[in-house]
């Protein structure tokens, strides 16, 4: 396939990420595009949470919020944010998505401030749920546009934690074991992190670019994974579920 644009690679690659049977908490905008093309394309029995306390809906439409009634249409619980944040404080979320100004070499995320807290240069809304949803799901997944202004060797401000320093900085601070950052999506690519430093390392290159394009628009060392390979197209049955079922009116496919 060579008739798709760069929202519907990142869209499409995210999706494949949501193993059928898994749990995951999204927003609007592309993590739910993403979680409807999986429900839609290979994982029937993925449980959609969102923060307003909709659980496991059958998404109708695309939604405009977290508290849009779609987000509870079929849905097996109409809860509320406390039971959302007691169920990720269980350990029952497998999957969040994530977004924020900027993101480090160790995956932490800003969303807060970028420069000093007293004096920024820029003031963000905050955490919301960010620091929440990546402190207890065990893997935060990521997508955002690929640039060495918003991946940068050291966050202004960590709102939500990444494996922080390196090695054993998740633990140490008590967070569980085993969690953490998972992928990072881009418009060049979709990185992981290395499971020895826990650095983020590129994983696959999107059709067109190469590692070199991808380093030059990043702020730090950009590691690279021995298995390197250039990211899937996305296939005509995910195209169409896309275009026809999940976003027909190309709210988020259209940007």
């Amino acid at each position: 396939m060579s008739d798709y644009n760069t929202m519907e690679l990142m869209i499409s690659v995210a999706a494949r990420n949501l193993e059928d049977g898994a749990s995951v908490a999204v927003g609007t905008g592309a993590p739910c595009a993403a979680a409807m093309l999986a429900q839609k394309a290979h994982s029937p029995n993925l449980v959609i949470i969102f923060e307003a306390g909709g659980i496991a809906p059958l998404l109708p439409t695309m939604p405009i919020s977290v508290g849009d009634s779609r987000t509870f249409y079929k849905a097996v619980m109409a809860s509320g944010m406390c039971e959302v944040m007691e169920t990720l404080a269980r350990g029952m979320v497998d999957y969040c998505f994530l977004g924020g100004a900027q993101i480090d070499m160790y995956g932490n995320i800003n969303s807060t401030v970028i420069g000093d807290w007293e004096k920024p240069k820029v003031r963000f809304p905050g955490s919301g749920g960010a620091n929440d949803f990546g402190s207890m799901a065990w893997k935060i997944m990521v997508i955002t546009p690929q640039d060495s202004r918003r991946f940068v060797e050291r966050v202004s401000f960590i709102t939500t934690p990444g494996y922080l320093d390196g090695p054993g900085a998740r633990e140490k601070a008590g967070l569980a074991v085993n969690t953490g950052p998972h992928k990072v999506i881009t418009n060049m690519a979709v990185m992981g992190f290395d499971p020895e430093s826990k650095r983020m390392r590129a994983e696959s290159i999107h059709k067109g670019f190469s590692f070199d394009d991808v380093q030059e628009n990043t702020g730090f060392e950009l590691l690279k994974s021995p298995d390197l390979v250039e990211t899937p197209e996305p296939t005509a049955d995910e195209l169409r579920l896309l275009r026809e079922e999940v976003d027909p009116n190309r709210y988020i496919i259209g940007r």
